[in-house]
């Protein structure tokens, strides 16, 4: 039976630990595991069948580290992988598959970091190419911590090959991944692409990742992975080891099966006595494969907005149609612009934004990505990809993170053939207009026959009804007194039929003075015949009037508590105050919303009058410390932290070229390297980031570090603070090697430690000085220490 058939009927078993197993049969510190493919392939088969005689049905190959730029033999490495995998299955029974195991490349991808997301495809798909060549049963994606990085991986895995794909992803205690994802919105990402499982690994323990599983059990309609490790890692006589029991971590692994985890698995710290005592304990309990939740659901990197649980506003002011100032924007390359409208909308409490950037004089294809990706980078609301381009849509939705909103498909024929494969590729929630080569129908059923022609079509493509909005189209009343009635009454009709809509409300009004009044009123009749999604204006002060009266009176806002928040808010000015810039004019309002190219013209304008270390002190460390504030508490995640920084590092080099020789501080400095045989440096690169924003010197060594470079760097730099970062529990031992090295040879030097597999009791366990959980938590230890 094939993995697809069977995920829908059984419950399978993944297997546990691959790294720390094998250091235990003698792989040194700081030699990646899958060095012994080729130098120690018995230790290898050994393992992998252990996992198999445990119960595991699906071993994945040792082949987490492995890449193209990692390696120059890489395809050597995958063949011997594939060859260990295969002597161990040998005589172990056809329910026995073996998973192409994908690993993170250890690199953020841009604008957040320096990996192009095309680069990140190019890499998986070799990692791909070599795995169906050998032989894989399926592609198992795993330890992910960033959503765009997860994507990239998943649309190489399509491109090139009709593999299963499964997809875990690490999320801490707060139930996100690193890069800000909830469950809901990896969830929402990858159902949109097709993949055939998703699920969690690393990082927790199964008991913390009870929480996580609820979320996914509650909205995930594709079967549920949950790899967890073997809980806290703790160092005993110099090793390794982690704090939950065979039979405790078993014990945990039933409950998660009675919660709905389908596939079940362990990672780091387990080992097949862990995997043999999971099956038993959980290979008799009732299984079912989730149900549909049948959600209409539309996502950003960090949440997922689903409709129909209340009104979905989304923004317009991104579209040239009628604004001059954006057409011209859009004509300069001024992306500041368009980062402004979007900055400013979101300000507006608007849940999704429209991004049209359609002007027949300039390539739409590539401003529109660009739009895309910088849009994504300074606010985290869904987008609305609009265009009447496919060409334009395809290559917004590939590097789109998240799922997004697709505006359009209508009813020709040209129109479903061009748009709903890309849906099928990529992964989308489509606003379908109800209009074919007839037209726009005059009346309500009319439209609604267009309607379901669109979603029988989409069928065919695997495109279910809840990833249709049906926009039934508002005509302006001033050329038909009777098109606001039929759209109303389309409205009404789709909503009774099963379809979520959406409608361009302003379009009612075209033509006719006082516009706001007639579109106030439209926009309230909409809302009372059902209307799902609004396409407005957020600054029209009337619309949003309607909006949160409509809300309040009919029950959807407790306690009148937005109701009362929107009319008290300074924001609730009239429309022409609203759309001028406010605090983005200020240094500290354009660090604060990452807005990169004004924090370097307006420092550079302040500098005129001002003095430079008042800039730093006055301006630029407040606004550092209000997003750290706002991450800290959840409120801001690492991709707006980021673009935080880099907006302060211009403004820093601004202020720097500026400040008198001798005032430039380089004493606050601070060694950073990722350890030996871990080439993981996103978290180093992210604090290195955010140490450079507030005016520490930085000595970046890079990835892969010998304890004896890293000392040798602190003494050349004569420098006291050392950042050490890990990410694979393997490389941990590389980590406390250089601690001690330091302590040895530079008694003065302090060393903070961070990574996913770190904690503050393990970090006391191998003597660091620092335990930094999170970047924001390293600069406060780095101005602790040069206080």
């Amino acid at each position: 039976m094939k993995i697809k058939d069977l995920i829908k009927q059984n419950r399978l078993y993944l297997d546990g630990g691959t790294g720390t197993v094998l250091q235990a049969k003698g792989l040194p510190t700081g030699t990646p595991p899958e060095i012994w493919n080729i130098e120690n392939p018995e230790a290898v088969i050994e393992l992998h069948k252990s996992y198999y005689e445990a119960g595991s049905n699906i071993v994945a190959t040792n082949t987490f580290g492995v890449n193209c730029k990692k390696y120059d033999n890489y395809k050597e490495l995958f063949a011997a992988a594939f060859t260990c995998a295969k002597k161990a299955r040998e005589g172990m029974g056809d329910d026995k598959f073996i998973a192409l195991d994908i690993g993170p490349t250890g690199r953020l991808l841009k604008p957040l970091g320096d990996l192009g997301f095309e680069e990140a495809v190019e890499i998986f798909s070799k990692s791909v190419i070599e795995g169906v060549k050998n032989g894989a049963d399926l592609i198992l994606i795993e330890t992910m911590n960033d959503s765009l990085e997860t994507k990239a991986a998943v649309v190489a895995a399509k491109q090139n090959s009709d593999l299963p794909i499964f997809v875990t992803n690490v999320y801490d205690e707060s139930k996100k991944l690193m890069t800000g994802a909830s469950p809901l919105s990896m969830i929402a990402m990858l159902e949109g692409l097709g993949v055939d499982a998703i699920g969690m690994n690393c990082s927790l323990g199964p008991d913390k990742m009870i929480p996580i599983v609820e979320e996914f059990a509650k909205y995930s309609s594709t079967p549920i992975i949950v790899k967890p490790n073997a809980g806290l890692p703790v160092v005993k006589d110099g090793k390794t080891t982690f704090d939950k029991s065979a039979e405790e971590f078993s014990d945990i692994c039933a409950l998660l099966a009675k919660m709905g985890a389908g596939i079940l698995g362990g990672c780091c710290g387990t080992s097949p006595e862990y995997i043999k005592k999971l099956v038993d304990k959980t290979r008799d309990l009732p299984y079912s494969a989730p149900t549909e939740k049948n959600l209409t659901v539309v996502s950003s990197y960090t949440h997922a907005v689903t409709v129909g649980q209340k009104l979905a506003l989304i923004g317009e002011r991104i579209n040239p149609t009628g604004k001059a100032k954006l057409k011209e924007a859009l004509r300069n390359d001024d992306m500041n612009y368009l980062l402004s409208e979007a900055v400013k909308q979101a300000e507006r409490k608007v849940d999704i934004l429209d991004v049209n950037v359609g002007l027949p004089e300039i390539d739409e294809i590539a401003t529109m990505k660009k739009a895309v990706e910088e849009i994504q980078a300074v606010t985290d609301l869904p987008l609305q990809i609009d265009s009447s381009n496919p060409k334009v849509l395809e290559e917004a939705m590939r590097i789109y993170n998240g799922k997004p909103l697709i505006n359009s498909v209508n009813g020709t024929e040209e129109s479903m053939s061009a748009v709903l494969p890309l849906v099928q590729k990529y992964g989308g929630t489509l606003i379908a207009l109800t209009l074919d080569e007839s037209g726009i129908p005059k009346t309500a059923k009319e439209r609604l026959a267009v309607a379901e022609k669109i979603a029988e079509r989409a069928k065919s493509y695997g495109i279910s009804k809840k990833d249709i909005i049906v926009d039934p189209l508002a005509l302006t009343v001033s050329s038909d007194k009777d098109s606001a009635r039929v759209t109303l009454e389309s409205i009404k009709l789709l909503r009774h039929s099963g379809f979520y809509t959406s409608l361009g409300v302003s379009n009612i009004s075209f033509g006719l003075p006082s516009r706001e009044t007639i579109n106030s009123a439209f926009f309230t009749m909409a809302l009372e015949n059902g209307l799902n999604c609004a396409i407005m204006n957020p600054f029209s002060k009337g619309m949003m009037d309607s909006y949160y009266a409509f809300c309040a009176l009919n029950g959807m806002d407790e306690s009148f508590e937005s109701y009362i928040g929107y009319v008290q808010s300074a924001e609730n000015v009239p429309a022409q105050a609203a759309v001028s810039d406010t605090k983005q004019d200020d240094l500290e309002g354009a660090i604060v919303k990452g807005l990169r190219e004004n924090a370097r013209d307006i420092a550079k304008k302040l500098l005129e009058n001002e003095n430079p270390l008042d800039i730093i002190n006055g301006r630029i460390i407040p606004a550092l410390n209000t997003v750290g504030d706002g991450f800290e508490k959840g409120k801001i995640f690492l991709p707006q932290l980021l673009m935080s920084a880099e907006s302060a590092s211009l403004a820093f080099d601004q202020i720097k070229a500026k400040l008198p020789k001798g005032e430039a501080d380089t004493s606050k400095g601070v060694v950073l390297a990722t350890v030996k045989g871990d080439i993981h440096d996103i978290g180093k690169n992210i604090v290195k980031v955010l140490l450079e924003s507030y005016g520490f010197t930085v000595y970046d060594l890079g990835r892969d570090v010998a304890p004896e470079v890293i000392v040798q760097e602190a003494n050349k730099r004569n420098c006291n603070l050392v950042g050490l970062s890990a990410l694979m529990t393997t490389t941990v031992p590389a980590m406390e090697e250089t601690i001690k090295l330091l302590h040895q040879n530079r008694p003065s030097a302090k060393v903070m430690v961070g990574g996913a597999v770190l904690n503050k009791e393990y970090a006391d366990m191998i003597k660091a000085d620092f335990y930094g959980k999170d970047a924001m938590e390293s600069v406060k230890i780095a101005q602790e220490f040069y206080k």
